[in-house]
């Protein structure tokens, strides 16, 4: 079995650079391929104040994790006494002896076991006595800039689409429930659908009006999409997701739909007026419609 192991959180260039790599050493060897992930997410069991925003559910992850050509996938339930399984139990007892690992692929500056003691080093050491060879991927520059989750999370949380896009290599996405609203933009002619992400852990991107692609039990629908509280109304203290579908009118309560994000048109604002914000989602709209062409 050809094995690497993390969290995949986005499965962004850097992991799918790891699971071309696993791949292609499979094929070399005539084994097959396995990635070894958790959940809940490591921070979140041992940071449980760090309120940690994943950027891919665990259907989500999965199904990418497919999409790349993944053969096998395990999901260790992670748990503070997981955590405390040292570098050598952990190699010992979950790589080799349940995972019967003959080759492990790893990215860069990869750490494991308790404390974070494992590392690169220990593979090599570890390889020999256990029976598996250890290779380690170099981290993918993208422009100089490593590749991280944590860089996608902070550019998604700024609003900064294309780079999240670029790093993902893939259209960052909430998918939802719709549900019943106050129906402010009916009444100014631009009605929403209001999204309930299914997810508390997913990580939403910064308020404002996003160009938007809308699946919508599998037919794709051009849209616009805000994040915010509508501050022209005054009305909603908590956050609320609200997309305008281009040229639908079907009743949509009580469905999943994903919104798939194309592009950042603005911040939020508060307009003096309803007409201004109307003549304002107006002009929204017509530059959506060109991105999105």
């Amino acid at each position: 079995m050809v094995v690497t192991t993390g969290t995949f959180d986005g499965v962004h260039i850097g992991h799918q650079k790891i699971i071309n790599r696993l791949k292609e050493v499979a094929k070399l060897y005539g084994g097959e391929t396995l990635i070894l992930t958790f959940h809940p997410h490591p921070r979140s069991v041992l940071q449980p104040d760090s309120d940690v925003k994943m950027l891919n559910s665990q259907e989500e992850k999965i199904a990418l994790l497919r999409k790349f050509g993944i053969e096998h996938l395990v999901i260790h339930p992670f748990s503070v006494p997981f955590s405390r399984k040292s570098s050598l139990e952990f190699v010992r007892d979950i790589l080799v002896n349940s995972l019967g690992t003959q080759k492990l692929v790893i990215g860069y500056d990869h750490h494991f076991g308790r404390n974070r003691e494992g590392s690169f080093e220990h593979l090599l050491e570890y390889g020999p006595i256990y029976g598996f060879d250890v290779e380690e991927i170099q981290a993918l520059d993208v422009n100089h800039v490593n590749v991280s989750s944590t860089k996608i999370r902070n550019a998604l949380l700024n609003g900064d689409i294309d780079t999240a896009r670029k790093y993902l290599s893939y259209d960052y996405s909430l998918k939802g429930t719709v549900i019943e609203g106050k129906k402010l933009g009916r009444s100014i002619g631009f009605p929403t659908a209001n999204l309930d992400v299914n997810t508390y852990h997913k990580l939403i991107p910064a308020n404002g009006v996003y160009a938007v692609r809308v699946d919508v039990e599998g037919v794709q629908y051009n849209g616009m999409l805000n994040i915010g509280n509508n501050p022209t109304f005054d009305s909603y203290k908590e956050l609320h997701i609200e997309v305008h579908i281009f040229k639908f009118d079907e009743n949509l309560y009580g469905k999943e739909i994903t919104v798939f994000f194309k592009h950042k048109i603005r911040d939020e604002k508060k307009f003096e007026t309803i007409d201004a914000l109307k003549l304002q989602l107006e002009e929204d709209r017509n530059y959506s419609m060109r991105i999105l062409a």
